[in-house]
């Protein structure tokens, strides 16, 4: 099991940016294929973005597409989810997800994931 902490969340105005972290307790990063999602009230948790545990691919969903970037750094246990041009629409809690893997593959189902972070709040305003 991996602890995942995100940070970085906050407030923004619509057309503005955001940078979120995720840091996770193991020496085994590079072993987790990650994941971001998000959940705004009253909705279900929905897919954002999600890397092969080396980085070298990254699918999105189409609703964040051209505006966040979801990178990740194996030798510092982190990964980056930058928001730019962000919309009311985004306001959600955003989590960040781990599964271990052993395959290059990416997750963008949520019951895929095993280990979750505890959430960081995302309100953009218009």
């Amino acid at each position: 099991q991996v602890q995942l902490v995100e940070s970085g969340g906050g407030l923004a105005q619509a057309g503005g940016s955001l940078r979120l972290s995720c840091t996770a307790s193991t020496g085994a990063f590079g072993g987790y294929a990650m994941g971001w999602f998000r959940q705004a009230p009253g909705k279900e948790r929905e897919f954002v973005a999600a890397s092969t545990r080396s980085g070298l691919r990254t699918y999105y969903a189409d609703s964040v597409k051209g505006r966040f970037t979801s990178s990740r750094d194996n030798a510092k246990n982190t990964m980056t989810l930058q928001m730019n041009n962000l919309k009311p629409e985004d306001t959600a809690v955003y989590y960040c997800a781990a599964r271990w893997t052993v395959s290059g593959a990416y997750y963008t189902q949520s019951q895929e994931y095993k280990d979750w972070g505890q959430g960081t709040q995302v309100t953009v305003s218009s």
